[in-house]
């Protein structure tokens, strides 16, 4: 067909053909789909941007996830949708990774459970494209920096575990002091006055509380 044709397709509409994901062939002849996930915070927030960024891929409105939820929300349905829609050969595009996890470690776990599924990701601001190398490789940088952080915090978290107890610091759940009437009922139980039952009802206090106070009840009269 002549190109000056009126029928013929504009190079802006090849274009947007070409990157239709599902045109793309990649990986031999297996048909690729892209996927976009849009996240704002809230319902006063406006999608457009990262609307017209998918469009500009030519990826259609069918194929768009679009959440009006915060970040700090791990119970995203459409997030959750989407990933049970993707199958192996697509790819999920966002914005940016602000709009996709939470935190980097929640980014690593997302982007394992599509590659899990053999689907690619795909982040525009960030030039993320774990279908490159140079993709990848970021992602394995991210990583790192997580483990980092997380080593970090191991070591803060145990730096000031030892400060507290330096200081005679308890440290956990509060210990629960035995009642007033602890030693007589204890006396009862153990003359079998009373049965154990009984000296819980008593005292108020669970089994394996019960049995710490009594341990820490006999030391003391060792001592």
């Amino acid at each position: 067909m002549p190109c000056n044709s009126p029928t013929a397709p504009s190079p802006k509409s090849l274009y947007k053909i070409f990157c239709a994901g599902f045109f793309h062939f990649k990986r031999g002849m297996i048909f690729i789909k892209e996927y976009a996930y849009i996240r704002v915070s809230s319902k006063d927030q406006q999608e457009s941007r990262q609307v017209i960024a998918m469009e500009n891929r030519g990826i259609p409105s069918e194929r768009i996830f679009l959440e009006k939820l915060s970040g700090k929300d791990t119970k995203r349905p459409m997030l959750q949708s989407l990933m049970s829609t993707v199958k192996k050969g697509d790819t999920v595009v966002v914005e940016s990774i602000s709009r996709f996890a939470r935190n980097t470690k929640d980014l690593l776990g997302l982007v394992e459970k599509l590659s899990d599924k053999g689907v690619e990701f795909i982040s525009l601001k960030e030039h993320i494209d774990t279908t490159t190398p140079t993709g990848r490789f970021t992602l394995t940088i991210f990583a790192a920096i997580a483990e980092l952080e997380r080593e970090c915090t191991l070591i803060r978290q145990a730096e000031g575990i030892a400060a507290a107890k330096s200081r005679g610091v308890h440290l956990g759940r509060p210990i629960k002091k035995p009642p007033k009437n602890f030693a007589e009922v204890v006396k009862l139980w153990e003359c079998e006055k009373i049965s154990f039952e009984e000296a819980l009802e008593q005292t108020g206090l669970k089994q394996a509380t019960f049995y710490n106070r009594l341990r820490e009840f006999r030391n003391g009269k060792k001592k």
